[in-house]
């Protein structure tokens, strides 16, 4: 997975096997400022499971403005917005 960072968002983007659909792709919130990203296509045996879990900094993210895209040639980009410094 490759992060990207820019003072108002991160963006993390991952190309997936073409077997791996944009139903089998899970993103979640976690406490601690943590994102969770589980790519799995159930059906098969081998190099099926993909698991992430990303953790930001305190109080720099946004985790209401998380945005997942996943485009028809397999690439899974998500932007996690970044809190402005004042608020922090």
């Amino acid at each position: 997975m490759d992060v990207q960072t820019s003072p108002s968002e991160y963006v993390l983007t991952v190309q997936l096997p073409d077997h791996i659909k944009h139903e089998m792709v899970t993103v979640s919130v976690l406490k601690g400022n943590k994102l969770k990203v589980i790519a799995d296509a159930w059906h098969m045996e081998e190099e099926c499971h993909y698991e992430w879990v990303i953790n930001f900094p305190p109080r720099d993210i946004d985790m209401g403005g998380v945005q997942a895209q996943f485009d028809a040639s397999g690439r899974l980009a998500i932007c996690v917005r970044r809190r402005p410094r004042y608020y922090i």
